[in-house]
């Protein structure tokens, strides 16, 4: 089992997406998808990145490869799903419209928003060029067993989410923007000011989700931290980590450590609390009774505690 770190979620400064890049080419990651996923207006403000990080993480031995957005709407966004497939490297698809550009029998990969949820669409992908899938957050690990098992016998590696905040929902509507009472076309890029996303919280003041641009996340950090021996029973060939705006490079590092056995599940979690939003952490999808709970405290709990004097709601 290796490491696969996917797109950036959020809206970065072009400065600190050039540093993310280039620490993480000295991290022990096997291959980085590139790219905007979110949202495509905000990709011409680091646009200029791309092309420098694919080279330096290609020279640092990492396979590498292009996201397509989320959702294609706009006559805009097919231009630049189809430019994608120009660019010399792997296409990651994470909308199914974007299929139409790739041409029948060219390899392409396919990320986690794709709803591969069974063996017949996972084996109508690999039949259509699917080279590399990524599972969609919310599997069970009896789920996982069964798609992982088909990926080996086709030949084709199927990874799961290790680490990050899950993408739960995407929409055409701008939650950022409403919240700060601006339309969706003149956002004025608010959803930059929080580089991990804005969490929202119930009416009565319990965590709840976090909203990023048109991205609805978990509010919890998800985590593979306990289960990697399972995963490796179910056959899974790699775990996909989310980057998150601090202490990334340490975090791969830190699952590198706990693929080669050198720290155990518990030791990684302590190490990861102090480094993730709000230090919650959850594996609920893969192992019950929901999402958010987390298995490490044994309780089944689902939701976060209450935050202190906490408001409500701020999403209107």
């Amino acid at each position: 089992m290796d490491l696969t770190v996917g797109p950036n979620f959020f809206f970065w400064e072009a400065e600190a997406v050039r540093g993310f890049y280039r620490d993480l080419a000295a991290t022990p990651v096997s291959r980085v998808v590139l790219g905007e996923l979110v949202c495509s207006k905000r990709l011409p403000f680091w646009q200029g990145e791309i092309a420098t990080a694919a080279e330096t993480l290609v020279a640092a031995g990492k396979d590498v490869a292009l996201t397509s957005l989320a959702l294609i709407t706009l006559k805009r966004e097919r231009k630049l799903t189809a430019d994608l497939m120009d660019a010399g490297l792997p296409v990651e698809v994470n909308d199914l419209s974007a299929l139409i550009h790739v041409p029948v029998g060219q390899p392409f990969w396919v990320g986690p928003l794709v709803n591969v949820y069974n063996e017949g669409t996972l084996r109508w992908l690999i039949r259509r060029g699917a080279r590399r899938v990524c599972l969609p957050p919310e599997l069970t690990l009896d789920s996982v067993a069964v798609l992982a098992r088909l990926g080996r016998e086709e030949g084709v590696p199927v990874e799961v989410w290790g680490h990050g905040r899950l993408p739960l929902a995407i929409s055409a509507r701008c939650y950022h923007a409403r919240l700060h009472d601006r339309a969706k076309d003149s956002c004025q890029f608010v959803c930059g000011e929080d580089p991990d996303g804005r969490d929202v919280d119930t009416l009565d003041g319990q965590r709840f989700l976090t909203v990023n641009g048109v991205q609805t996340l978990s509010q919890s950090t998800a985590s593979m931290a306990l289960q990697i021996e399972a995963l490796r029973e179910a056959g899974v060939a790699s775990l996909r980590l989310s980057p998150q705006s601090r202490d990334f490079a340490a975090i791969c590092g830190a699952y590198a450590d706990r693929l080669e056995g050198r720290i155990s599940g518990a030791a990684l979690e302590a190490l990861l609390r102090p480094m993730v939003p709000d230090g919650r952490l959850s594996d609920g999808f893969l192992t019950g009774p929901a999402g958010a709970a987390w298995s490490g405290d044994g309780s089944g709990t689902t939701a976060g505690p209450a935050r202190d004097a906490a408001p409500a709601s701020a999403v209107r």
